[in-house]
């Protein structure tokens, strides 16, 4: 029996129009394209023609970041796939498919179920990539960022090398690849900027890109990952989720959820692919906003473990030097002293409402709701619901019957 394609998912996010900006209602991603660009979808598409093995299926969710943009955003999308070249089938999946999706299976499935099928957030997004894998009933999934192109052609046979194995008695369901920056190398380039002495986030990734991408051996396990190439088996993808309270870094917060189950990811120090982001539209104190509200959900679902039968106690040590510089008892310290620090250097340049948005970081620290809630038992709840969801789909006409919402473009 011929075993089935696998299945690479590109999520491509979109805003208003440029002049429009973006409004505080919107959802945050790092850099959506507005809707006047045509932004990089097209590049990426187009680099997969130098794979060697075209032997896979690729799937593109348009996601929009405002609810009033969606028609515009599916159109602008579906358009640019249509005029790509490219010798591989390509699907498409929006926000009106979506609704399609939901009709098709809601006399089957509870609804509450149906909850986890969302366009809104990267956590959700990233579990739309697993669920449309699911329904074409492959084992694996490849997940690729619309901002890199492929610069390896063998990227898919690297790919496909280890997942699905058992080496030293360890079942790989998870292996991460590695962004190359536009300047050739793996570093993340840092400036000595003063507000950063107790935000260093760069420099923390970097001591860890050196330690798992600049070292042998090839595959190690790894403490974080990039979304934008990662492999994920089904005996993963069908039993763990990624968690919708994460507004980012849901990458790594995978790996946290993996591991407390027993799972580790393994990086691939080999597997490579061009990182070529555009500006972030976002000033600094909101992009540190949203590291905090990630780095102290993490910190407390880790915190909030207990001793269950099956599952593993995950130790903040395993995730060292990053996230796990984050993650420790010291993390409100470093989010009080940055934030004065960042506060400082917008006064500086005359930038009052920023200094203001600064200091207002520290205030999430006492507000945030996840706080004083159990955000390890939340997830529980979320990884057994997930395996309700995927346990209906296993019914052959169901899967199907959802599959035909997802549309073939060419």
């Amino acid at each position: 029996m011929k075993k089935k394609s696998p299945i690479m998912v590109i999520p491509t996010y979109w805003r208003r129009e440029e002049w429009f900006g973006i409004k505080d209602t919107d959802i945050t991603y790092d850099h959506p394209t507005p809707l006047n660009q045509e932004g990089t979808l097209k590049r990426a598409i187009e680099s997969a023609n130098i794979l060697k093995d075209k032997d896979f299926i690729l799937v593109i969710l348009a996601v929009s970041n405002a609810e009033d943009i969606e028609d515009k955003v599916e159109k602008k999308v579906f358009n640019i796939i249509s005029n790509v070249e490219a010798d591989f089938p390509i699907y498409f999946f929006s926000h009106s498919h979506l609704k399609s999706l939901k009709e098709s299976l809601k006399e089957h499935i509870d609804e509450n179920l149906l909850n986890f099928l969302s366009l809104r957030g990267y956590s959700n997004v990233r579990n739309m990539c697993l669920f449309l894998t699911y329904l074409f009933d492959s084992e694996i999934t490849i997940l690729i960022d619309d901002d890199e192109v492929f610069e390896d052609p063998y990227f898919i046979r690297k790919a496909m090398e280890f997942i699905g194995k058992n080496i030293n008695s360890d079942f790989i369901g998870a292996v991460a690849g590695y962004y190359v920056q536009p300047d050739g190398g793996w570093r993340l380039k840092t400036k000595e900027e003063k507000w950063a002495r107790y935000w260093n986030t760069a420099d923390k990734m970097n001591e860890a890109f050196e330690i798992f991408i600049g070292r042998p051996p090839r595959l190690k396990v790894t403490p974080f990952a990039f979304g934008g190439n990662m492999v994920i088996h089904k005996k993963i993808f069908s039993k763990i989720p990624f968690d919708p309270n994460i507004r980012r870094g849901e990458d790594i917060d995978f790996l946290i959820n993996m591991r407390m189950f027993n799972f580790k990811c393994y990086l691939d120090n080999t597997l490579f692919i061009k990182h070529l982001p555009p500006p972030k539209p976002y000033p600094i104190w909101k992009q540190m906003r949203e590291d905090i509200y990630r780095f102290l959900y993490e910190r407390e679902k880790i915190r909030k473990q207990r001793k269950i039968e099956g599952m593993y106690y995950v130790k903040v040590e395993e995730f060292d030097p990053y996230p796990g510089a984050f993650l420790r008892d010291d993390l409100e310290e470093k989010i009080y002293k940055a934030s004065h620090l960042l506060a400082e250097y917008y006064r500086e340049k005359g930038l009052e409402r920023d200094a203001e948005e600064a200091l207002r970081n520290i205030k999430i620290v006492e507000e945030y709701e996840w706080l004083k809630k159990d955000p390890f038992s939340y997830y529980l709840k979320i990884q057994n619901d997930w395996g309700r969801l995927m346990r209906f789909l296993e019914e052959i006409d169901l899967r199907e019957k959802a599959k035909a919402t997802i549309q073939l473009v060419k």
